[in-house]
């Protein structure tokens, strides 16, 4: 079958967390989608609550990923451990909550494995090598998934383009995460591994990633600490679409799926989200 896979960018706060609500679900209907990863990790602003993980889940998403900022919001911890459906980066320290590395059900009873990675260059070089990680985990707990995706969350676009390289004709689709600027190198590797360095954000659109403009220029301009507050006005949901001939294991189309509200548009009171039945 040519299963559908959708990876959507960086959530950033309440204002991305209700675009996802008003736009995931028709995306999915247009495109078949059958499996959805969403990275969480600033639903909160900076880290995730567990109510904004029952937001994305309810929103659409069949797992949440992860990144930098997953300890910024302690609350967070013992949810990790009681969820396999979040997963945080799979090279943090073995000691520390939650998991990096799961395999879930897809259509036709495929099962599909998502592994959550961090990058080590301007981000944390403390973290074991995401390289090593995903070659462990792919040669023991992952080694009998039918599909392999992988998110890795980096600064540098020269570390996650040597990511999906390395992985090439291991895993079936590699997307980075974090800058929150979605990148236009959509391609499928010569093994067969779908690739997009960065799939950008969901949130605020007339924003410096997500904030306030003038927050932004305040610190390049030297000015006093302040707070980050998310941007007004329309926001965006940035996407890619990961196309998968499960037949042949290989990636066959990898598409930009992006949805922008119009200049104006004001969302509508968001309606009561039922609690989202992952447990």
């Amino acid at each position: 079958m040519l299963l559908h896979i959708l990876a959507v960018g960086d959530v950033v706060s309440e204002r991305g967390l209700d675009c996802l609500h008003h736009h995931l679900r028709a995306l999915k209907k247009e495109h078949d989608i059958h499996f959805t990863v969403v990275n969480g990790e600033n639903a909160a602003g900076l880290g995730l609550l567990p109510r904004h993980a029952d937001e994305i889940f309810d929103a659409g998403a069949d797992v949440i990923t992860l990144g930098n900022h997953t300890w910024s919001r302690l609350q967070i911890a013992d949810h990790l451990d009681q969820s396999p459906y979040i997963l945080r980066p799979a090279n943090f320290a073995p000691n520390l909550p939650g998991r990096g590395f799961g395999v879930f059900e897809g259509p036709q009873g495929l099962r599909i494995g998502v592994l959550n990675l961090m990058g080590r260059f301007e981000l944390d070089s403390n973290l074991s090598s995401p390289f090593e990680k995903a070659d462990r985990i792919l040669a023991g707990e992952g080694k009998d998934a039918d599909v392999m995706l992988v998110d890795f969350h980096a600064e540098a676009t020269s570390e996650k383009g040597a990511m999906a390289w390395y992985l090439d004709g291991r895993t079936q689709a590699v997307w980075g995460t974090h800058t929150h600027v979605p990148t236009a190198d959509t391609q499928i590797l010569p093994k067969g591994t779908g690739l997009i360095t960065d799939l950008g954000m969901t949130g605020p659109a007339n924003s410096v990633l997500g904030i306030r403009p003038q927050d932004s220029i305040n610190k390049f301009l030297g000015g006093l600490p302040r707070r980050y507050e998310a941007a007004d006005g329309p926001c965006k949901l940035e996407s890619t679409l990961f196309t998968i001939d499960t037949d042949t294991g290989n990636c066959v189309a990898v598409m930009r799926v992006d949805e922008r509200e119009a200049a104006g548009h004001q969302q509508t009171k968001k309606a009561p989200r039922r609690k989202a039945e992952r447990q």
